[in-house]
């Protein structure tokens, strides 16, 4: 993507290079952009830290998911901008700035699939690639009025992409509407091992609800009464019967010592000046103990053994996406980071269990958007889209 056509600040400053591209296929026609995690044959990977940047040389192999994207026929039209080593959520990233969010410029974009999101809720590109560790392609999604998935957990390759936390990291993708997100679903994610029924259970998170402020039920009010319409009426249930505290802090301590597996060696060797909340975020991964991090996995088993039971194979549950619509770019640092914890206790569910989730743009508050969830069963993540589709598309 030429500098001149990136309005959004969306993509990545690199010199163009052309990736081929079939001239057929069941994507022909539509363009698509991938967050500088993946490899792309010609193009560096920064992974958002300009250190990583000048390590990378230019890569001679494409990965898998975007090759697949290109043998359909989808055109890659640049790589875009993430937040440092992905290991973030505001989507400001110090070091090459802050993509725009299409549905409310004058809100942070979200992360870390920020340059993603930005490029297709600004309509440079139909659809893009994203990845979701703690919520990086729900947030945005949400933030930008975006339809996003985060799969089930190794549903979707992510060879030759950077890792952060690989037990959590997911390969998800954006799109503006509800035909394009099931036509890419249906290549990237293939055919359900689990395809929910005509008329599933629906389950409604009531303790996740309960999270958000009145005036953020109130605006998702009409998006509950739209999806029940479609879905049929909701039995009440509790999400997190262990308590979204103790799943937090679960989530927390796994990715925090998997981010400092991963990247830990290269910022020890290095140094590199990290960007502000990504710098806190490493240091307190490198203090994570070793009893910290077995008893988190013992939280997530149990969890992920509960959770999966109150699904079945033919359950759906609706939930929000985030606490909230996107904060002001004039936020503090500190004020964003309670914004983040906030949403990681809606957004570990999915985390933890390694379950799919879409994100609906189904509502709005002051003039921005706010999406809503809705989860299901491992491997039903195309009736997932497929019921996001017709939920947006409902009268």
């Amino acid at each position: 993507m030429l500098l001149d056509r990136d309005p959004a600040y969306a993509f990545m400053p690199y010199p163009a290079v052309p990736v081929p591209h079939a001239q057929t296929g069941a994507l022909s026609g539509l363009t698509f952009a991938a967050k500088d995690l993946f490899d792309v044959a010609g193009y560096p990977t920064s992974a958002g830290s300009p250190q990583m940047l000048a390590m990378s040389g230019i890569r001679t192999r494409t990965a898998p998911i975007v090759q697949k994207l290109l043998d359909a026929g989808a055109r890659l039209v640049g790589k875009t901008i993430t937040d440092e080593l992905a290991f973030s959520m505001s989507g400001k990233n110090a070091h090459f700035g802050t993509p725009v969010n299409g549905g409310a410029p004058d809100r942070i974009p979200g992360g870390s699939s920020s340059g993603s999101a930005a490029a297709v809720s600004n309509g440079l590109c139909d659809f893009a690639l994203g990845t979701d560790t703690g919520g990086s392609v729900r947030a945005p999604a949400s933030h930008c009025g975006l339809f996003g998935i985060r799969p089930t957990h190794g549903r979707v390759s992510l060879e030759l992409c950077h890792d952060l936390a690989p037990s959590f990291d997911t390969c998800g993708y954006f799109t503006r509407d509800g035909a394009t997100f099931e036509r890419v679903g249906e290549m990237l994610l293939g055919e359900d091992s689990t395809p929910l029924p005509q008329k599933p259970r629906v389950l409604l998170a009531q303790d996740a609800f309960g999270l958000l402020h009145r005036e953020v039920r109130e605006a998702l009010a009409p998006a509950l009464r739209r999806s029940t319409a479609v879905l049929g009426e909701s039995a009440e249930v509790d999400a997190a019967t262990e308590g979204f505290t103790a799943l937090y802090w679960a989530m927390r301590y796994i990715q925090s010592r998997e981010a400092w597996t991963v990247d830990g060696p290269m910022i020890e060797r290095y140094r590199p000046p990290l960007g502000p909340g990504v710098a806190d975020r490493f240091e307190f991964s490198k203090a994570v103990t070793d009893s910290q991090v077995a008893e988190a996995q013992v939280i997530r088993s149990a969890f992920r053994k509960r959770f999966n039971a109150l699904f079945g194979t033919d359950a759906v549950l609706i939930l929000p996406t985030m606490p909230d619509i996107a904060p002001l770019l004039t936020e503090s640092d500190e004020s964003l980071n309670d914004y983040r914890n906030n949403a990681l206790n809606l957004l570990c569910l999915s985390v933890l269990s390694g379950l799919p989730q879409v994100s609906i743009p189904l509502a709005s508050r002051s003039g921005a958007p706010l999406g809503l969830s809705l989860m299901g069963p491992a491997g039903s993540d195309l009736s997932l889209v497929r019921l996001a589709r017709q939920i947006a598309e409902s009268a």
